[in-house]
């Protein structure tokens, strides 16, 4: 299918800089205008308090808590994209707001550690810190953890699958269902043919993305461990039923297709999609492309079934 046309304006609107001479704080701030620029839904209840991290400093949430949610409520913990080197819950606020109110989910968004200053596996131990407290304070936040989702978009997918691993290997709070938005699940840029096929124009980029890499994991970009490359994990088997949808103008398409194959080849119910004509980070322009927001809504309702 061709490229969809308002994906095409998009991409038009917003030219890609060459990464390499742009610093991570100079990418965060781009990041964070963009998307306080971004309207966004009412939700009814926003409250944000800390955590504490595997640091054992503050780790910033943010609950969304929708008009006519049940008590206690299911709750989706989200974990934001960005390359493990941007976003919080200042870019992906809209979003949430718009999933916690479809869903009709209590959505948790985890403002984890960003590398370069906090390297893997920073992350991971935050956002796996972050749902075990959640869970621990389930009284407290009026959440139903037998109803327990994980959700994240391009970095947060591989997050959030990665949390299933990690508390499948520790024993940790048993998950319901894992939502991966078009997920980073490979650490090797030259394994997938759509890294070359899709390596620019279409805003994320191959470069984009081997920048991101060295960030997070460091000069050796080709990493075989299971919690920074999950489609490298030994065994899959346990995991929590999954979603996995990706785009069909994505350098990472082809890894989220082949991680769902490999989650389906050890038993764990999966649904994939790969959506026609969109781009990555289409989640963020749900409100402008009318295909983004239909493929999000039928994910959340998915999620939603998947909570009972």
């Amino acid at each position: 299918m061709p490229l969809n046309p308002i994906a095409q304006e998009i991409i038009n609107a917003f030219p890609v800089n060459e990464v390499s001479e742009l610093t991570p704080d100079d990418f965060r701030l781009t990041v964070d205008e963009g998307a306080a620029a971004v309207e966004r839904e009412e939700v009814d209840v926003i409250e944000d308090r800390n955590l504490v991290g595997a640091d054992e400093q503050d780790l910033p949430i943010r609950i969304y808590r929708p008009e006519g949610v049940q008590s206690p409520a299911p709750v989706t913990v989200f974990f934001h994209g960005g390359g493990w080197v941007v976003g919080g819950l200042v870019s992906h606020d809209a979003e949430c707001r718009a999933i916690a109110n479809e869903t009709k989910t209590v959505l948790i968004a985890v403002d984890y550690r960003l590398a370069p200053e906090h390297p893997f596996p920073a992350a991971p131990e935050d956002c796996y810190t972050a749902l075990c407290q959640i869970v621990d304070l389930s009284g407290e936040l009026n959440i139903d953890t037998e109803r327990l989702a994980v959700m994240g978009d391009s970095a947060g997918g591989n997050l959030a699958t990665v949390v299933c691993l990690m508390s499948r290997d520790r024993g940790g709070p048993k998950i319901c269902h894992q939502l991966l938005i078009y997920p980073a699940c490979d650490m090797d840029p030259e394994r997938w043919p759509s890294t070359k096929e899709n390596a620019s124009g279409y805003l994320l980029t191959d470069e984009m993305m081997r920048w991101f890499y060295r960030h997070y994991v460091g000069a050796e970009i080709f990493v075989d461990e299971p919690y920074a490359s999950p489609i490298r994990a030994n065994d899959l088997s346990g995991l929590p039923s999954a979603q996995i949808i990706t785009a069909e103008f994505d350098p990472l398409r082809d890894e989220g297709e082949g991680y769902a194959q490999a989650l389906s080849d050890a038993g764990v119910p999966t649904y994939y999609e790969c959506v026609p004509g969109l781009i990555h980070g289409f989640l963020g322009f749900a409100e402008m492309i009318p295909e983004a927001k239909e493929a999000r809504n039928a994910a959340c309702q998915r999620l939603v079934a998947a909570l009972g």
